[in-house]
């Protein structure tokens, strides 16, 4: 069973209809490759995917442990390869943490590495190609 519809607008851009909750997103080519740059480009979800992926995956595993990232941040960077063939050749990803358990307790060092390792075991994190370098990094607030 489908996921998304997508349909092609024209002009380099498309619809995608996320089928279970009808939420509906557009793309647009980047200007740099033919399109107006008005929304996020393909390559662009999949910077973000990742992002969304590790706070997510993050925040589950922490909420087993009495702990909540609510406020926590990703600031996303995606590089594209200079060579042929196009393609993104580096994602970079800035975390700030903001994490909270029920009474306001410090969370232990165990705990930090446990949700840093996430980072990279994400299941976007494992779905990319080895080749493409994700540099993740983690401040805490």
């Amino acid at each position: 069973m489908a996921t998304i519809a997508i349909t092609y607008l024209g002009d380099l851009r498309t619809e995608d209809t996320h089928l279970q909750s009808g939420t509906s997103i557009h793309t647009d080519a980047p200007t740099d490759n033919q399109g107006r740059g008005e929304a996020f480009s393909p390559t662009d979800l999949v910077a973000n995917a990742l992002g969304t992926c590790i706070l997510t995956t993050m925040a589950i595993f922490a909420r087993r442990d009495g702990i909540e990232l609510d406020g926590s941040e990703a600031s996303v960077t995606k590089v594209m390869s200079q060579d042929a063939p196009r393609r993104i050749a580096k994602i970079e990803i800035e975390l700030i943490l903001r994490a909270k358990t029920a009474d306001d307790s410090e969370i232990s060092a165990e705990q930090k590495t446990k949700l840093a390792r996430i980072a990279h075991t994400c299941p976007v994190a494992i779905s990319l190609h080895p080749d493409l370098e994700q540099a993740v990094s983690i401040r805490w607030e």
